[in-house]
């Protein structure tokens, strides 16, 4: 992140690192179950971080044919995300983390203790299934996360 991005966090606004299942929720599939977490990305109520690796990943899964997303479209969606999104660098891998069963998945690990994220949000199984381990983050379901906002909310008013 560069200091004018930083300059534009409000204090206390965490930082999650959301993998691409939920990210096609909330911008592909509008999935009712998590659009709370939707508005509170797109009005700054959390920050979302997002590397290389996992932005191509965003972007790679956006062609698939299932989806019917014409250039235009991909593109539309691909804007939407980046708008909420602020770039790390490359995390390095390894990290001390433990391995991730789905070895895709891995990427998400190494990016949320790259960039000091409070969590990581996925839908993913073998993330899910890393809760037990003693991790620097958080791995939230999109309804625990979706709590979480609502909790900051209330802590605001």
């Amino acid at each position: 992140m560069n200091k004018s991005q930083l300059s534009q966090l409000r204090p206390g606004q965490p930082l999650w690192v959301l993998d691409t299942n939920v990210v096609l929720d909330l911008f592909h599939f509008d999935d009712p179950a998590t659009r709370p977490l939707a508005r509170a990305l797109e009005a700054g109520l959390i920050r979302c971080a997002a590397s290389a690796a996992t932005l191509a990943e965003w972007r790679r899964v956006l062609t698939y044919p299932e989806f019917g997303l014409d250039a235009a479209a991909q593109a539309a969606m691909d804007a939407r995300y980046a708008a909420c999104v602020s770039l790390v660098a490359e995390p390095g891998a390894g990290m001390g983390l433990p391995r991730c069963r789905d070895a895709d998945d891995q990427k998400f690990l190494e990016l949320a203790v790259a960039c000091s994220a409070e969590a990581l949000v996925s839908k993913d199984r073998a993330l899910l299934d890393l809760r037990r381990r003693r991790l620097p983050f958080a791995i939230l379901s999109p309804a625990q996360a979706i709590a979480h906002c609502e909790e900051m909310v209330a802590k605001l008013i």
